[in-house]
């Protein structure tokens, strides 16, 4: 990724019918900036655990069915595109409240099998510095697509896509219980319609998978900022666990991942179809 590239890869409906879903895809990317990547003490293996790994692929056909897709290029230690500018603790960032929990904030100084990403705090010219190159770009573009959306058709969904270890993990780093196979968030069923959030269980239920609110991903800042049911914009994160696409310890895919990408086209298009009712 060079110096004046975007960090976000846009693609457009191809379809000749454009529906009011937007599938937004955070936390897939693995660029890295090499003056940020000088920071970074983290082994190279996190990268890709700590990435929401294929789920821009899973979710690739969503442009057929009429919806927009905007995905992250950067790793989320560039810079956590899921989490408010403010997100951030003294141990992240020089001079944040010193009262503030923030490890993964919106500046991850702790890697998921808690590790430090970083030696020490970063200096808040440094984030201001990503915040403007990074953060603020990515989400004024999100904004952009949603003002097109209600423009045109009164009413937006945005479809936070993420995928999620398939188990919970101990601080001792052993591995805690098996997670649900998909995990809608929705703040307590507050940040969109019941007919969308009902949609993403119903289609789980047609695969036989397992389906569990809010736990243990509620939403994160997409998904709390834009969603608005009633000034008529929807927003759904949903969380797949990764056993249902991809060998976790070898970080490929498998032979299922096909099946879970019909899936995620059949979603998208469900929630296209909803919305224009």
């Amino acid at each position: 990724m060079g110096p004046g590239d975007r960090p976000y890869e846009l693609a457009e409906p191809l379809s000749t019918r454009e529906t009011p879903v937007i599938v937004e895809v955070p936390h897939a990317g693995l660029g890295m900036p090499p003056e940020v990547l000088a920071q970074i003490d983290v082994p190279r293996a996190s990268f890709a655990r700590d990435a929401d790994l294929f789920v821009d692929e899973l979710f690739a056909d969503a442009t057929l069915e009429g919806a927009t897709l905007i995905r992250a290029r950067l790793s989320r230690y560039v810079i956590d595109l899921n989490r408010a500018e403010d997100d951030v603790d003294a141990e992240s960032v020089e001079g944040a409240p010193p009262t503030a929990r923030a490890p993964r904030g919106v500046i991850w100084r702790l890697s998921g099998d808690g590790t430090r990403v970083f030696a020490k705090p970063l200096r808040r010219a440094e984030l201001d510095r990503r915040l403007a190159a990074y953060h603020r770009p990515y989400h004024a573009e999100l904004r952009r697509i949603l003002a097109h959306k209600m423009q045109r058709f009164g009413v937006a969904v945005i479809l936070a896509a993420h995928s999620m270890p398939s188990h919970a993990r101990w601080a001792t780093g052993a591995l805690g219980p098996s997670r649900a196979d998909v995990v809608p968030g929705t703040r307590g069923r507050t940040t969109a319609d019941a007919r969308f959030i009902d949609a993403v269980e119903s289609l789980a239920a047609t695969k036989g998978w397992s389906v569990r609110h809010d736990d243990p991903y509620r939403g994160g800042y997409t998904t709390t900022h834009y969603g608005r049911p009633r000034d008529g914009v929807h927003a759904v994160q949903v969380e797949l666990a990764r056993r249902l696409y991809m060998d976790e310890e070898r970080l490929v895919l498998h032979t299922k991942s096909d099946d879970v990408r019909t899936w995620c086209r059949g979603l998208v298009a469900k929630l296209g179809e909803l919305a224009l009712r």
